[in-house]
């Protein structure tokens, strides 16, 4: 629950820092920026699934124990693996992957 709450509250401070590379919406968020999941892997997927839905997202998509997440205001895309209870692979992907 510590690693979790604490990646919460690092993505909240982070949320000032986005800039816009003017690459587009097509390309994945760059690491570290508010809309970037990879923080999440390793954690609890019961408790780290509402931390995700607040920030924006919401599941589109499920194949067996991978989950696509999209943030339809952001555009970015996260796919998450899930084993033995715990994101065990965050990847961020171009939004057209979603």
């Amino acid at each position: 629950m510590k690693k979790s709450t604490g990646a919460l509250l690092l993505l909240a401070m982070l949320a000032g820092c986005v800039s816009d590379d003017g690459g587009g919406s097509t390309s994945a968020p760059a690491v570290g920026s508010a809309s970037d999941l990879s923080q999440f892997q390793g954690a609890r997927a019961g408790q780290a699934e509402m931390g995700i839905q607040n920030l924006g997202y919401e599941a589109v998509r499920t194949q067996g124990l991978t989950t696509w997440w999209f943030n339809r205001s952001t555009g970015a895309c996260a796919q998450i693996v899930t084993s033995n209870g715990r994101y065990s692979s965050v990847t961020m992907l171009p939004s057209g992957d979603c």
